[in-house]
């Protein structure tokens, strides 16, 4: 199983936050870690730009909120080496063509978010850039979805419900058994948004090969995306339990009685 540990935006700006995010998701089993990476000069929309947004750092428009907690080349490349130094891999979710040309430079492995598979030439661009490439579906129609499978050949499809938390009602998990069944070749992943860890572990036998979620050191943190995302304990529960579960299903579909021999012995009346 791959697990990604989603840092997004929880790190709010600050480096140490980040890196110490990285090192919890190494310490409890994650196999990468991720952030978003944005140019806001091309990804807020111009009538966004100058609202302003009330901040832990005071008032200011919402394009200097944008610009406060992305982090620059030289900070990505900080984060990487120490992401290489924990034996954990660090790759983003990108949101531009900047971000795309930024992080293939030092990342062979990038994402389209959801709200961008519908950016068809940044889907194509993306492709060309990366060696493994990852979209979610959340937001999105079975056109859209199809259409952004064919503009760029993803390695990795996720099924996404983009509501923050989302309720367990709405998760639609059964929809990794169309995308299995529609999709034989790819891998097909699960980027959950929800409360809790038990939907998730509950994707495991369903045949994903790769779970996503958002994580914060702290819920009561600022920031959008904090109450949605497991924290530090949450985070080793996952882990835990999710190799528990592919223990439990690693064989295949068939009646398998060698485990029962003594049993089999001891309690059966059979002749």
């Amino acid at each position: 199983m791959n697990l990604i540990a989603e840092i997004g935006i929880n790190h709010n700006g600050d480096i140490k936050v980040c890196k110490d995010l990285i090192s919890v998701a190494n310490l409890s089993g994650f196999n990468y870690v991720k952030i978003q990476k944005r140019n806001p000069d091309l990804c807020v929309p111009e009538e966004q730009k100058t609202k302003m947004k009330e901040t832990p750092w005071g008032m200011m428009t919402y394009l200097d909120y944008k610009k406060k907690i992305e982090f620059n080349e030289n900070q990505i490349v900080e984060l990487i080496e120490h992401s290489n130094k924990l034996g954990i891999t660090f790759f983003a979710s990108v949101w531009d063509t900047d971000s795309i040309e930024i992080m293939s430079r030092y990342c062979n492995i990038g994402k389209i978010p959801s709200a961008l598979i519908t950016n068809l030439d940044l889907c194509k661009y993306a492709r060309k850039c990366f060696d493994k490439l990852i979209i979610s579906t959340g937001m999105s129609t079975e056109e859209e979805i199809n259409n952004c499978i064919n503009a760029c050949n993803p390695d990795v499809i996720m099924h996404s419900n983009s509501t923050y938390p989302c309720p367990p009602e709405d998760l639609n998990l059964r929809y990794i058994e169309w995308l299995k069944e529609k999709h034989p070749t790819k891998q097909i992943g699960y980027s959950g948004h929800e409360n809790g860890i038990i939907t998730t572990i509950a994707t495991v036998p369903m045949g994903i090969t790769w779970i996503e979620r958002h994580v914060t050191l702290d819920k009561n943190m600022w920031g959008s995306d904090q109450k949605a995302s497991l924290d530090i304990q949450e985070m080793f529960e996952l882990v835990k339990n999710v190799k528990i579960i592919e223990k439990a299903c690693k064989y295949e579909p068939q009646k398998r009685i060698q485990f029962e021999k003594e049993n089999i012995k001891k309690l059966s009346l059979r002749k």
